[in-house]
């Protein structure tokens, strides 16, 4: 497949996937006003892999040597200034020295790609290796600590944070994942173009009822980057249970793609309720830095609150 009808090809089955899927951005889902203004830097020179995405940063002052990195990533619909505007982890991250690396898509839809056979790849030359690429440019640039590299996101931008996880474990120690699917939830096997009315695409992907078993979950996560043998990054998963745009039942396909990827028993290490409405369960150990943590929310919709200090804590950048 040429370049250019690769980039025809990701411009029209992301575009398509926001219409398909309705993955877009609720009032409730984020914490702050849209004119609240983070500063970010513009990084221009961080090998784009693919089309239609950007780079930002927010770098604290008094940046202590070999900080930790956090990525950042948004939904549908929106973009770095905007998902930074509307949640704390910038916040944190002044207040914890490490650095927020914010990827922004441009292209239509603004979502990012987590469905195309290359993004589904180690070094597959979609959105997820550039996002690597942006994690590459900061240790170059600021001399970051390359074990305390961690990701999160909100829909696509929690899809693409599970994505990531496959694809890249030698980048990524944990991420964190709210209101997304398990990692190739929405790959198609299909040759390009894409076909959206294909019985395994968006729609069963979105309702929640691929019907797999956890070691074929687990299968794709391996496939992503054959032969990798070493440690796998911990996970964070958070989904509410009235969610009708990414149904609930993903969170469960998660979970259990993550636990067999993981080597951990399906059977929950503890549950507990750390607020009301919130039941949290975790998977192999049960301290704060679980091997896999599913958090439900009672009631909620794709409209969920971006816990960003549970999700730093989670990652041990709060310590």
């Amino acid at each position: 497949m040429t370049t250019s009808a690769r980039r025809r090809w990701w411009v029209a089955g992301l575009a398509a996937l926001v219409a398909v899927a309705g993955i877009v951005v609720g009032a409730g889902l984020l914490r702050h006003s849209p004119d609240r203004v983070v500063p970010l830097e513009q990084v221009t020179d961080f090998d784009a892999a693919s089309p239609g995405i950007e780079m930002y940063v927010h770098v604290p002052a008094g940046l202590q040597a070999h900080p930790a990195v956090l990525v950042a990533i948004h939904y549908c619909g929106g973009s770095a200034q905007a998902f930074a505007s509307r949640t704390d982890f910038a916040d944190l991250a002044d207040r914890y020295r490490f650095v927020v690396v914010y990827p922004s898509a441009t292209r239509p839809g603004h979502c990012f790609d987590v469905s195309s056979p290359p993004a589904m790849l180690h070094e597959g030359g979609s959105d997820p290796t550039s996002i690597a690429h942006m994690v590459r440019w900061v240790h170059a640039h600021y001399g970051s600590d390359p074990a305390r590299v961690f990701v999160t996101g909100l829909s696509s931008g929690a899809m693409e944070t599970e994505v990531l996880l496959a694809d890249y474990p030698d980048v990524f120690a944990a991420g964190a994942a709210f209101a997304g699917v398990p990692a190739g939830c929405f790959a198609s096997d299909q040759p390009p173009p894409l076909d959206l009315r294909s019985a395994d695409y968006s729609p069963r992907c979105a309702a929640g009822e691929l019907t797999r078993t956890a070691s074929q979950w687990g299968d794709v996560v391996r496939a992503a980057y054959p032969g990798w043998s070493g440690k796998r990054p911990r996970v964070q998963l958070w989904h509410g249970t009235a969610d009708t745009t990414l149904a609930y039942a993903n969170l469960g396909a998660a979970v259990a793609q993550w636990t067999d990827v993981l080597g951990v028993a399906a059977t929950p290490a503890s549950t507990d309720t750390p607020a009301p409405g919130r039941t949290r369960t975790r998977y192999g150990t049960t301290g704060d830095q679980a091997t896999v943590e599913a958090n439900s929310e009672d009631g909620v919709t794709h409209d969920i609150h971006v816990d960003a200090a549970a999700a730093v804590h989670f990652f041990g950048l709060d310590r």
